[in-house]
């Protein structure tokens, strides 16, 4: 035999006897983006927890202008990443990654206490199909902006942070364009892609029942914590293990 030939037979005998490499890597890229009358900064906890682990983790600065605006700025971040990522949205960033999820790179959803609307929905169709709430903290719009009522931030937004921080976020709350409720949505994402969803059972923002109720429709993964609206605030820990449990999953 000669030696281009024993060579050529070592390299067959080693290819089949190497270990297949498995297709199912763990996804390592997390996007992550915050909902109405919220920032960027209440995801810091959750970052830290996460690039701590080895995630690359990237925060979406959505302007909260409306949902066309801050689905681009989200498909913008996207962009961005190499290799597969996992789209997390909390409240009303759960409508935008439903949009914007179904870019290539996006493998698996992760809603925190969020909207999934589906294709033709919007926030407020959702909203309407509920009863009204009378003691609701939104307040009326005013020059194409909705807020939070500072009196109600506390209690009916982030009821299990200290009283300084929430007066703080209420102070810092960024205002939401009424497009960002009213604008329908072109795709459902949650329809071709893996999803989980945590469930705060004391939000006072979006009804438990309501998010359970999406959650279902969307056949996702569901945890329930114990929590106020921010729950990615007040029990980081907890959301940054299912966002783990889902990069660990989505392939």
């Amino acid at each position: 035999m000669t030696i281009s030939k024993m060579l050529a037979a070592s390299v067959l005998a080693l290819s089949l006897f190497a270990k297949p490499q498995s297709s199912n890597a763990q996804v390592k890229n997390i996007v992550l983006v915050h909902g109405a009358w919220a920032d960027g900064s209440g995801w810091e906890a959750v970052y830290r927890i996460l690039t701590a682990k080895g995630y690359h983790v990237t925060i979406v600065a959505n302007p909260n202008t409306s949902l066309a605006e801050d689905v681009r700025m989200t498909k913008a971040v996207l962009a961005q990443q190499t290799g597969p990522v996992i789209l997390v949205g909390h409240s009303y960033g759960g409508a935008i990654i439903t949009e914007s999820g179904d870019t290539s790179s996006v493998q698996g959803l992760v809603y925190v206490a969020a909207f999934a609307p589906d294709a033709g929905e919007s926030l407020l169709k959702i909203q309407q199909s509920g009863p009204a709430d009378p003691n609701s903290p939104i307040l009326p719009p005013s020059n194409g902006f909705i807020w939070v009522d500072p009196a109600k931030f506390h209690a009916d937004f982030c009821a299990d942070l200290p009283a300084a921080q929430a007066a703080f976020m209420a102070a810092s709350q960024v205002p939401v364009g009424i497009p960002a409720f009213t604008t329908d949505l072109t795709v459902a994402a949650w329809k071709t892609k893996k999803s989980w969803y945590i469930v705060s059972t004391q939000d006072k923002m979006i009804p438990p029942d309501a998010e359970r109720g999406m959650a279902k429709r969307a056949g996702a993964v569901v945890t329930e914590i114990k929590s106020s609206h921010v729950v990615y605030i007040s029990h980081p820990v907890e959301v940054a293990a299912v966002i783990e449990k889902a990069a660990n999953a989505a392939n």
